[in-house]
């Protein structure tokens, strides 16, 4: 059959078509690698930097294995001692609100007893913003025992004279402002 006359003219030709495709691909291919081929370098580098971060990230991440089976009496252990943990946290919690609300009906008792002062004070006829200033000052000296007590601040002495005015431009020692040379510039 390849002797044949009828066989020989679409083999001849045939080739020339597969060189011309070849041809205007090697061009086209050409110049798309002499026009972008360091983008297409460096895109393709890109990428197996970050196929290679990608890997190792899985590799290095902490989690469950698939492979490795987990034994049943270890994950109830570490269920049992979350428990407890947590048991043991709500205990505490408790005790710190119980704490707080014995705190709350003491404050509330104080306040109480003071209300009550005052009202008999004014049945008596006396000024209770006296007692109860009073009363305050009892419960903070009580209070206050193991704090520093606060100095007086009865000789208090003025950080400058009466007659001080900064516009004066008197008393203020070296520093004294004065405006600047009005006119144009005595520059050349």
């Amino acid at each position: 059959m390849e002797g044949g006359g009828g066989g020989a003219a679409p083999g001849p030709g045939r080739p020339a078509l597969e060189r011309e495709g070849l041809e205007l691909l090697q061009q086209t291919v050409g110049s798309l690698l002499a026009s972008y081929g360091w983008y297409v370098l460096l895109l393709g580098v890109a990428l197996y930097v970050v196929a290679q971060k990608v890997s190792r990230s899985g590799a290095a991440r902490p989690g469950p294995r698939p492979a490795a089976p987990l034994e049943p009496d270890l994950v109830v252990k570490r269920q049992e001692a979350l428990a407890a943990a947590r048991l043991r946290m709500q205990e505490e919690l408790n005790a710190q609100a119980e704490k707080y609300k014995e705190k709350q009906r003491q404050l509330e008792e104080e306040k109480r007893r003071q209300k009550i002062a005052m009202w008999e004070s004014m049945q008596e006829g006396k000024s209770y913003k006296g007692n109860l200033k009073l009363n305050q000052q009892e419960l903070e000296s009580g209070a206050s025992t193991s704090s520093t007590v606060p100095k007086p601040k009865a000789n208090k002495k003025p950080l400058r004279s009466g007659g001080y005015n900064p516009l004066s431009g008197e008393g203020g020692g070296t520093c004294s402002w004065r405006p600047g040379r009005r006119g144009p510039s005595a520059g050349g």
